[in-house]
């Protein structure tokens, strides 16, 4: 038995940052034919969850980055690896340094996320709490509120390609951290950064997913460098025509543009899911 697993921007998704209908028809053919998928995306469970509200998506899934795995039977989180009070405060610092706003994610009791800022300085701060809050299940905090013993999973930021790519060498000098970035939005002169510890990742988070569904191989699909430790670790891994030089190098085959349905393009002559 086999496990897809997709990346969403970039890949699953259009350039509208949505599913379109033929991709969606291409999810219904593979549920009916009971080929398991899911989904290891950068995006939060907030920020993905309208997205693939409505296109058979009831499996573990693993966001930011591997980070943490939604469990959508018992609705509640599980987590790999947290950052440590020092390796937050490195984090924190760099980014106050370079003139970006950290926005801190914790694990709450109740296993929802809680995420910790500090006074928002730009637009594109104010775009990404406004992508955190469309969910509607998200708490927002002031970041002098962020509790000592706090589960932290992740650092996000936003802002400009300058100031990002110097956040992510800087965290290149930390032992247990890793930092992804990348184009915050097509048009946009933002680029997104995401922090987290070096034991989470998608690449681990497709390897528990592989566990927990007692599936044998993993099919995956990505467009971007935090794809490239799920492309390693699955059996066979497809990037877009829109993926950058790393991805399709690492790939098993390059395949369709996002923008044109690629993947599920792909999935149909992989399965013959025309001829069900």
């Amino acid at each position: 038995m086999e496990l897809i697993v997709f990346d969403l921007e970039g890949t699953l998704l259009n350039r509208q940052s949505a599913i379109s209908a033929y991709t969606s028809e291409t999810l219904k053919l593979l549920s009916q034919r009971e080929i398991a998928y899911t989904v290891a995306t950068g995006r939060t469970l907030h920020g993905a969850r309208a997205i693939l509200e409505g296109h058979c998506f009831p499996l573990p899934q693993a966001y930011k980055n591997g980070v943490m795995i939604w469990h959508p039977e018992q609705q509640k989180f599980s987590s790999s690896a947290t950052l440590t009070a020092a390796e937050l405060e490195n984090v924190v610092q760099a980014c106050f340094h370079h003139g970006v706003t950290p926005f801190v994610f914790t694990l709450d009791a109740d296993d929802n996320s809680t995420v910790y800022h500090p006074v928002l300085q730009s637009a594109a701060d104010l775009e990404l709490v406004r992508a955190l809050r469309l969910g509607g299940h998200v708490r927002m905090r002031a970041l002098e509120e962020l509790p000592a013993d706090a589960a932290v999973t992740h650092v996000n930021s936003i802002g400009a390609p300058g100031a990002i790519e110097a956040l992510v060498h800087g965290v290149e000098d930390e032992a247990h951290l890793v930092a992804y970035s990348g184009l915050a939005r097509e048009g946009a002169e933002w680029h997104w950064l995401d922090v987290h510890h070096s034991d989470a990742s998608k690449g681990g988070a497709i390897k528990t997913l592989k566990a927990l569904l007692g599936l044998e191989r993993v099919i995956c699909f990505g467009d971007s460098d935090n794809d490239l430790s799920m492309f390693e670790a699955a059996d066979e891994g497809y990037a877009p025509a829109n993926a950058n030089a790393a991805v399709k190098a690492a790939a098993t085959a390059v395949i369709g543009h996002h923008d044109e349905e690629g993947i599920a393009r792909f999935l149909r002559e992989r399965f013959a899911l025309d001829e069900s």
